[in-house]
Formats: structure tokens, C-alpha cells, sequence
């Protein structure tokens, strides 16, 4: 993200605190109070992840692990997009 300086003397800041997912996205608490929202279809297993696989959720210091379906997702990464960018496209482009 431009402007977004992550180091090793501010990572504390970008750590997890709390996750969730609505219809349509993963939201992300930051510790410095910064929400990520990140398009479920960016993950293909957590898009068709049940809603208890939705909800069964760990934080670590760097990401967000989904236990049930072994789906690890990363801060830095959701910050940054897929990489390399147009990896994944939405479920209406991919239909095409």
C-alpha cells in the first residue's frame, strides 16, 4: 500500500487482533486499529468454506489461520494484493 511503512520497529502494530468474515469479505483488526477487508474470492477454499470453517479462526503474530480448512493468510500479503497481480479475478470475470 503506498504511504504503509511496515519495518521490524513497528511490525507490533500491523499484528492481528481480531478476524471475521461477512458475506463477501475477511475483515482484519490491526493492532494500531487498522481494519483489512480482503475479497473472499481471493481465496478460493475460504470462499467455499463452510460458516463454522468461516468462524474457527487463530491469530499469530503475522496472519490469520483457518484450522478446519488449513488456510493461512498473511497481513503483509492482504495488504499487498495477489501476487503476481490478476492471479485470482472475480467470480464474474472468471465465468467469462
Amino acid at each position: 500500500m503506498p504511504g504503509l511503512n511496515i519495518s521490524d520497529e513497528n511490525w507490533a502494530d500491523f499484528e492481528p487482533v481480531a478476524a471475521h468474515c461477512d458475506a463477501e469479505h475477511l475483515l482484519v483488526t490491526l493492532a494500531n486499529g487498522m481494519v483489512v477487508s480482503t475479497p473472499l474470492w481471493w481465496c478460493p477454499r475460504l470462499l467455499a468454506a463452510s460458516t463454522e470453517h468461516r468462524l474457527t479462526v487463530e491469530l499469530s503474530p503475522s496472519g490469520v489461520h483457518r484450522p478446519l480448512i488449513d488456510e493461512d493468510l498473511e497481513v503483509k500479503a492482504m495488504l499487498q494484493g495477489p501476487r503476481p497481480p490478476g492471479a485470482v479475478r472475480p467470480p464474474a470475470q472468471a465465468a467469462e
